[in-house]
């Protein structure tokens, strides 16, 4: 065990099970991955702390709890394909990476797409695949996806999503203004969206074609 093992236990009871994720296989992902692998040199001692982390590039890594949270909201199961918007660090992804089948995240941003890389391969995670490009057009190429989460705030649910996401698939973003969201799920029923709320939040603004402009 690493010597981060006891603050990820600790992470998990108290951040996360204590506040109702209660998905015996998320939380054993938040168990596994080590965060502190995905947070800089500067940040590692807080790694696993109730709180979002800078990651360079205005980015930053969401705080445990959110990633746990809009893991189990879109209930990965082992087949499935899931398309990730911002790959940030490559945390979510990593989480991700053990309860499904394959993960594509795309990032806007190359030296943060570069980084996850670098992340995820030190962990020798290999379902995982980072690409460079406007995330708010999605991932044509693999679609469609049981599961799509968005880590940054939209101004709406970008149509290329809805588009690329399965029959009977979920979406997790946060949409509304650039300083406060609200967490969304989307279920795709007879081709139709049908939303959800899960509360407030606050992501960094997703920028791009169908997002926020720069």
């Amino acid at each position: 065990m690493d010597r981060y093992a006891r603050e990820r236990v600790n992470m998990v009871d108290r951040q996360i099970r204590a506040r109702g994720i209660t998905d015996q296989r998320v939380l054993e992902a938040m168990l596994a991955v080590p965060r502190h692998c995905f947070v800089p040199a500067p940040y590692r001692r807080a790694a696993y702390e109730d709180r979002p982390l800078p990651i360079g590039e205005g980015q930053t890594i969401s705080q445990p709890y959110i990633v746990a949270l809009m893991t189990s909201l879109i209930e990965p199961g082992p087949g499935d394909r899931v398309l990730e918007i911002g790959a940030g660090s490559g945390y979510q992804a990593a989480v991700l990476a053990g309860l499904v089948e394959r993960v594509i995240s795309v990032e806007r941003i190359p030296s943060i797409a570069s980084g996850a890389r670098m992340n995820l391969e030190r962990l020798g995670i290999t379902n995982v695949e980072v690409v460079v490009s406007d995330g708010t057009e999605g991932w044509a190429a693999a679609a469609p996806y049981d599961g799509i989460i968005v880590t940054a705030a939209c101004p709406a649910i970008p149509r290329p999503l809805i588009e690329q996401l399965a029959e009977g698939g979920r979406l997790v973003a946060p949409v509304g203004g650039r300083d406060v969201q609200d967490l969304i799920r989307v279920v795709k029923r007879g081709g139709k969206p049908e939303e959800e709320s899960f509360g407030a939040v606050c992501f960094v603004p997703l920028i791009g074609r169908h997002g926020w402009q720069e």
